[in-house]
């Protein structure tokens, strides 16, 4: 297992800095014609670059300040299940203006009353001739008040079994009959949505895949895995990293208190054991072989790490730490390598401490968005581990047997 990047003059490399060179603040339409914004797709998009090219390329553009495109569900969720399963007219529709950064998407999956079994969703559309009628609602929308167009599922058919039902369009976020409402979260921040459908009409041709496939769809969806192993932060790839912290700690001076030394070493410790388990699952890919228990095991230890950069780095402040605005010690440097000071795709707080704060107040969050921590270790047992299947609250039968029992 290889752990280091190649070399400065791979052929990779040195092609990609000719092109930067040519192109020193390229813009997304020529990244997007560079295949530079999804190089592992195919042509004409992608350059079908293997997990390693894609890491080179990564490195590549972090080096030289290039940012691609910031639009994390429609390019990491929404775009690979519209290549895979979309209609020609659904891809040279919405693929280029999304790709581009042109049109920004979210996600319509979770729902107030399903919790973590999103299978249990309850929102409906009824085909009516040429059209779905859709009633019901979603929560924990993000960034659905600038987004063009959402990734929604809905019941289809509800005399199918739960997982079957189920249907994948693309929303309009302008839709009549759409409306939303903020959730203001305890950051203050408004990244997060409830949206309502009452009698909104799709069209026929908004519906992905075929009838009632749509929870393979969301599947695919969820558990894309577009490469980006090179991503460090620790607000779900974004905000500050353990490294970032420690430069600032090391740049100051260190730290005296013996305790919270500990906990800085363990830190980067942990750090440490997240890159080589990214690359571990990226030498699985790069041999062909499906990514085994250190896939299934990194969201858990991320996110837990995520929590405790964030932790430690307001307990390094001291009691200031509780006022906003306060961070470790000197103000986090603005860089693309890490991404820094970026917060759900945002420079958010560029080059100011404000971003500890912030991260602080929003890290209880990343054990809980994407799959809850229960949920994950359910997971890890019955997928990693080979522990038998959780038994339904109501039945006390687990899924496979309930199935058996209904036929």
């Amino acid at each position: 297992m290889d752990f280091d990047l190649p070399a400065d003059d791979d052929p990779r490399r040195l092609a990609l800095r000719e092109w930067l060179a040519a192109n020193a603040t390229p813009t997304p339409d020529q990244l997007l014609e560079a295949g530079l914004i999804v190089p592992h797709w195919p042509e004409p998009y992608g350059l079908d670059a293997d997990p390693l090219h894609q890491l080179i390329i990564d490195d590549e553009l972090q080096r030289a300040g290039v940012r691609r495109p910031v639009n994390p569900i429609g390019i990491g969720w929404a775009a690979p299940t519209i290549l895979l399963e979309g209609t020609e007219e659904q891809k040279a529709r919405y693929l280029p203006p999304l790709l581009k950064g042109e049109h920004f998407w979210c996600q319509l999956f979770s729902e107030p009353d399903a919790g973590s079994d999103l299978a249990n969703l309850s929102t409906r559309a009824v085909r009516d001739g040429d059209e779905y009628v859709v009633n019901g609602s979603k929560i924990w929308s993000s960034y659905g008040h600038y987004a063009k167009y959402g990734i929604l599922i809905a019941r289809t058919d509800p005399d199918r079994p739960k997982q079957r039902g189920i249907s994948y369009f693309i929303c309009p976020m302008d839709q009549p009959g759409l409306t939303m409402q903020p959730i203001i979260d305890m950051t203050t921040a408004h990244s997060f949505n409830q949206v309502f459908f009452d009698d909104m009409r799709l069209p026929v041709e908004n519906l992905v895949g075929v009838e009632n496939d749509g929870w393979r769809l969301a599947k695919m969806t969820l558990a894309n895995e577009r490469v980006s192993l090179s991503s460090a932060g620790s607000l779900w790839g974004a905000g500050p990293s353990a490294a970032d912290l420690i430069d600032l700690l090391r740049a100051g001076g260190g730290v005296d208190d013996a305790v919270l030394r500990q906990r800085v070493a363990r830190l980067h410790c942990d750090a440490e054991v997240l890159r080589l388990n990214r690359l571990r699952t990226l030498s699985s890919k790069l041999k062909g072989k499906t990514p085994g228990p250190e896939a299934s095991i990194q969201k858990v230890m991320a996110d837990e790490h995520g929590q405790d950069v964030m932790e430690l780095g307001k307990d390094l402040a001291g009691p200031a730490g509780m006022i906003g605005g306060s961070g470790p010690t000197g103000s986090l440097p603005s860089r693309a390598s890490t991404g820094a000071t970026e917060i759900n795709g945002e420079a958010t707080f560029p080059g100011v401490d404000r971003v500890w704060h912030y991260g602080w107040q929003f890290a209880p969050a990343l054990t809980l968005g994407g799959g809850t921590f229960a949920v994950q270790r359910n997971i890890i047992a019955e997928s990693v581990l080979g522990l038998p299947k959780e038994p339904d609250a109501e039945t006390g039968l687990t899924w496979a047997e309930a199935q058996r029992k209904r036929a």
